[in-house]
This record gives C-alpha cells, structure tokens and sequence, in this order.
C-alpha cells in the first residue's frame, strides 16, 4: 500500500479519527461483503507517509469469490480486479498497489524482517517547493551533515532505545538499528533508517536528537549517553512528521516465516 499520510490521524484505526487503516477495512469490507480488518508491518503516525507498507487479512473464504469480475481474463493475476476496485472505492490519498494469497504462517508484522523509513528534509532558504511541501520537512537553521552522521554511528546496533520511544504499556523498546545514515544534494539532506523494528514514535524520535547534533546544540557523545536512559528523553523533540515515509518491508523466504515470527515475539535484552 502507498498512502499521503497528510490528512489521516495515523495508521490505526481510531474512533472519531480518519485513519489508512479505518479507510482501507471500510472499503475492503464494503467489497468482501464480510469484515475485514487489517494488520500492518507498522503503524504511522499522523502525518507519516508510505510507498512501501503491507498489511494482511483474515477474510472468510466464501467472501473471496465475491471479488472476481466477469471482465476478468484467464491470464489476469488472482485479485488484479480487486485491485481496480479498490482503487474506485478508496480516496485519493491511499492506494493499494497488489494483493496477493498470503502463504502459510505469514503475519504483516511479526514475520517481518526489518523495516526500511526514509526522511526528507531541506534547508532552502524558501522552505520546500508547493509540489513537495507535503513528504519534504522545511528546516529553517543549517545542518552540519557531517556531525550528525558521526552520531548515527553511534547510535547502530542492539540497544534499549527507550529514551528515542513513547510509551507503550507491554512494550519492549529493545530494538536493532541497522542503518542509519545521511546524504546530502544541495539543500536537500535525506536519512535512510532501517531496523528489525521501531517502536512508536522512534524514527522522528531518532532524527529529533541528530537535528539537535547537526545545529551543535549536542554533541555526538550526548547522543550515545541517550542509549542508557530508561524512558523517552525530554531533552529533545521529536522531528516535523511530513519528512517520513515508510518505504519498504523485508520478509524471510516462505518457509522461514513460522521461525521468524517466534522470534520476533521473543523478549530480547540488549547486548
């Protein structure tokens, strides 16, 4: 699924709230004629965006033959006419770009290997163009690039990252950072940031800190000491969520799958 996380209150439905996930089973359950609901490899925040999000569904089997159409050819993949009416049923700002059967044992998010999340940000003088104003965050102050990669080395690997986390009553905030890291053209500066998890809130909570380095408020060894806090910091803010979008979800092979989840759901301690 892609989505302009804009206009929604997040991922996860919410009463009273316009969120992809209350859009998305409105209208799967509008074409199913049954209840739909889907669970997603991560939950956005508001005003968080997706090119690469996945979810799945528990959908009774005598509903799925309700979604074939009579224009269908035999060469057609399996819900490619789903596809096409979702795309008339849904709003312009989510689309759901494939659907597949999935295999046995697959869950959206504890089958997931890791999470890849890119943030845009550019510090022009004008802010960001209209066209881009929506998915690029307008950074008024200069940014040392440098500095601020030096603390996301810090920053890798298998820690408690409860100081970078909101709180989440049974959460764990042991996570593993694999990447993180800046590139810069002009005054456009993007992050790459990918993990085996995150938890709510932490990728904004990640890039909070590091803008905070790359204006030489902190330091890169402020940064490390932030790992050994044991709840979120009030030492910085989060970063403006119109920069992040979730681009890419990886998943072991089919038989791997059943091994993944169970460790996924295990309780990890940091190294």
């Amino acid at each position: 699924m892609a989505y302009d996380g804009t206009d929604f209150a997040g991922w996860a439905a919410q009463a009273g709230q316009r969120t992809v996930a209350g859009v998305l089973d409105e209208a799967l359950t509008t074409v199913f004629r049954a209840p739909v609901r889907l669970r997603a490899a991560g939950r956005t925040d508001a005003g968080v965006h997706a090119t690469g999000q996945v979810a799945h569904a528990d959908v009774p089997v005598d509903a799925v033959s309700k979604v074939y159409s009579r224009n269908s050819s035999p060469g057609d993949p399996e819900f490619l006419a789903l596809v096409r009416r979702l795309g008339r049923f849904l709003p312009a700002d989510v689309r759901v770009l494939d659907i597949a059967r999935a295999p046995a044992g697959f869950d959206a998010r504890f089958s997931a290997l890791r999470r890849h999340y890119v943030y845009r940000l550019s510090t022009a003088p004008y802010g960001v163009v209209p066209q881009q104003a929506r998915f690029i965050t307008a950074w008024p102050r200069a940014l040392d690039v440098d500095a601020m990669s030096a603390a996301a080395r810090e920053l890798l690997g298998l820690h408690d990252f409860a100081a970078f986390c909101r709180h989440r009553d049974g959460a764990t905030t042991i996570r593993e950072l694999q990447r993180l890291d800046f590139s810069r053209e002009g005054d456009s500066i993007t992050a790459h940031v990918s993990a085996d998890a995150f938890c709510w809130s932490m990728v904004r909570s990640l890039m909070g800190a590091l803008l905070a380095v790359g204006e030489h408020r902190r330091t890169a060894a402020w940064c490390r000491e932030l790992l050994t806090a044991t709840s979120r910091s009030s030492d910085f803010a989060a970063a403006p969520p119109q920069g992040l979008t979730l681009a890419q979800v990886d998943y072991p092979p089919d038989d791997e799958l059943g091994a993944r989840t169970l460790i996924t759901r295990d309780v990890r301690s940091p190294r």
